[in-house]
């Protein structure tokens, strides 16, 4: 390294910087909120994507509610 360096390039400080602040109540009560609604709208879409991954009849698809009416008419 060349010795044409400024002096604020050298200059080391050896004194420690504040301490963080700490969180207050109503940060805490924020964070909590939002960690609980992320966590609850993941196990959410487990329960409610679940039953579309599991094997069933072929061709059957939800409830069958609107091919009973159009069966017993018939289609």
């Amino acid at each position: 390294m060349s010795q044409d360096q400024g002096a604020g390039d050298a200059f080391r400080s050896d004194v420690a910087p504040p301490p963080r602040p700490r969180p207050t109540a109503a940060q805490l009560c924020g964070r909590t909120a939002f960690g609980i609604a992320v966590i609850s709208g993941l196990v959410t879409s487990v329960v409610l994507g679940t039953p579309a991954l599991q094997a069933g009849e072929a061709g059957h698809t939800g409830t069958g509610a609107g091919h009973a009416a159009a069966d017993a008419a018939g289609r």
